[in-house]
């Protein structure tokens, strides 16, 4: 599946725009482990990443790893996310962990954590989607 996905061809502009990288996939567990490469034109005038774009790549983690529990067959619109912040992050690289709490046929319920590169949590979400029908508009 890691494979699958590092050469895929339709890659999502927000992965790109993100920095995004697939580093790990545990399918059974239904957890993915996702590196980003910080850029420093997200960052607020202090130098520290603006929390939006932090949310974003928690997002795009949860998201990433409904794809991937349902072997490739849904995707995961966001009906609703929260995100708390513990510490400012700088440009350079980060890390996310997403886990699905419980996969439905209408609800997924997701979490993830963004760490700094000395493994100390940024920030955590938890996230509900909607699971649908792969398909492109």
């Amino acid at each position: 599946m890691l494979a699958r996905f590092r050469n895929s061809k339709k890659r999502p502009p927000c992965s790109d725009t993100l920095g995004m990288e697939l580093l790990a996939v545990d399918q059974d567990a239904m957890t993915i482990r996702m590196g980003f490469d910080v850029s420093a034109s997200f960052s607020n005038p202090t130098g520290a990443i603006q929390g939006g774009f932090l949310t974003a790549m928690l997002d795009e983690a949860m998201s990433t790893c409904c794809i991937i529990a349902s072997n490739v067959t849904m995707t995961a619109p966001t009906l609703e996310l929260k995100t708390s912040y513990m510490r400012p992050l700088f440009p350079g690289r980060a890390e996310a962990v997403a886990r699905i709490l419980k996969f439905g046929k209408s609800t997924a319920f997701m979490e993830a954590e963004l760490l700094d590169p000395e493994g100390r949590m940024v920030a955590k979400a938890s996230a509900t989607a909607a699971p649908k029908p792969f398909k492109r508009f």
